[in-house]
């Protein structure tokens, strides 16, 4: 495989994962997301501040940070065999490093789980539906959005290692190392929430309680503005 392969997926990638759609999305909104809660420019915070199909509109961009890069290595390194999946998980890597320690945010990023996730549905796309309707349904149940990062990351690990035979000590040793990397970079990225985990002073999302608050705000608005053009009009 040629070096210079390697080195423009990692730049690429890297630059990548220093788009922040939140920050784009929430200026759209006048609003400024890394001022709100968590500061967080991420999916989570968006919900929040901003409500479920903000957030939701985010976590899909957001995902492009995962599977633009992740499609551009395959292509880059082949499509079939162990340099697909070198060429995937290299620009899943590097685009989560984009993400956490941004060049152009002065090495203050988010936590990356939606870009990981966009990398995973490039590699199984029937999977990454399977924990999308996981995710939602552990949100509506339990709230704790950095409990459900932890699950939906430990599956695909666990499946991909597995899949690809790491797990039996029979895979490539490179794809070891990109694959736990991976890993390991987004337990670093919440360590903060685990250690509020391990505290009993996590964060809740109030999921339920904030799809219904927002939506209920957005009808309101509506109606709001159907009064005032009514007004206008007479």
């Amino acid at each position: 495989m040629e070096w210079w392969k390697y080195v423009i997926l990692i730049i690429i990638s890297y630059l990548i994962g220093n788009i922040f759609f939140a920050k784009i999305i929430s200026k759209a909104n006048h609003y400024d997301i890394l001022k709100a809660g968590s500061g967080n420019p991420g999916t989570m915070n968006m919900i929040r501040n901003l409500g479920f199909w903000v957030g939701l509109i985010t976590l899909l961009f957001d995902m492009l940070k995962g599977i633009i890069p992740a499609l551009f290595g395959k292509w880059l390194f082949g499509w079939t065999g162990i340099e697909s999946y070198i060429g995937l998980f290299l620009g899943g890597l590097f685009s989560l490093v984009g993400t956490i320690f941004p060049l152009f945010y002065h090495f203050k990023g988010g936590k990356g789980v939606a870009a990981v996730y966009g990398m995973f549905c490039v590699a199984t796309p029937v999977l990454g539906v399977l924990t999308f309707v996981f995710g939602f349904l552990f949100l509506l149940l339990f709230d704790y959005a950095s409990v459900m990062s932890f699950c939906i990351v430990t599956i695909f690990t666990i499946y991909e290692a597995y899949s690809l035979g790491l797990l039996t000590g029979q895979g490539n040793i490179v794809l070891s190392f990109l694959l736990f990397a991976i890993f390991f970079l987004i337990i670093y990225a919440h360590r903060r929430n685990i250690f509020r985990l391990l505290t009993g002073k996590e964060n809740r999302l109030n999921f339920k309680k904030s799809f219904l608050k927002h939506s209920s705000k957005n009808k309101l608005s509506k109606l709001e503005k159907e009064q005032i053009k009514r007004k206008e009009i007479g």
